[in-house]
C-alpha cells in the first residue's frame, strides 16, 4: 500500500465528518480522519501535516470524553 492511499482515505473520513448533523459522530469520524492524517503525515515526512492532525485528534478525543461525561 502507498502511503497516498492513506491520505485519501484520510480525507474521506473528514468529508464524512462534515456531513453530520450528531456531533458525536462527527467527532469519531473526524477523529479517525486526523488520525489517518497524522500517520499519513509521518509516513511522508510531512511534519506539519502530522502536527496540525495529531493536535486537532486531540481537540476531538477531549471534546468526546467531554460529551460522555455530560451523558
Amino acid at each position: 500500500m502507498t502511503w497516498e492511499y492513506l491520505g485519501y482515505i484520510a480525507s474521506v473520513f473528514l468529508v464524512i465528518s462534515l456531513m453530520m448533523s450528531n456531533v458525536v459522530k462527527l467527532r469519531w469520524f473526524n477523529l479517525t480522519g486526523c488520525i489517518c492524517f497524522a500517520i499519513y503525515g509521518v509516513m511522508i515526512e510531512a511534519w506539519p501535516v502530522a502536527f496540525t492532525n495529531a493536535l486537532l485528534a486531540l481537540v476531538n478525543s477531549y471534546h468526546l470524553i467531554k460529551l460522555h461525561r455530560t451523558d
